[in-house]
């Protein structure tokens, strides 16, 4: 999550594509590096996401300022190891 986190601070689409899960992943990204300023991010919560686990969702709270405007993310965000390397499928945002 926090690799992921850092690849949307430093406009990464790369590497956000390369870890998309291949079933939910989007062709492209719009990340607009010229608006979004990325604050900070805070994880609230995880459940599995360990060595031995298949799967875990992580809970977080992702702060940003569109045009000088304050925002915040809230996400539940799921992944799935496929052979041993994580993969972002979906968010849940709330």
């Amino acid at each position: 999550m926090r690799s992921r986190y850092s690849a949307y601070v430093l406009h990464n689409e790369n590497y956000l594509l390369n870890t998309w899960h291949p079933k939910h992943r989007p062709e492209a990204l719009q990340l607009q590096e010229s608006t979004n300023q990325w604050l900070g991010l805070k994880i609230k919560a995880t459940h599995k996401g360990q060595k031995n686990d298949h799967e875990g969702y992580v809970h977080f709270i992702a702060r940003f300022k569109v045009n000088g405007k304050a925002h915040k993310l809230t996400e539940n965000s799921f992944f799935e190891k496929i052979n041993g390397q994580w993969f972002y499928t979906k968010g849940d945002i709330s």
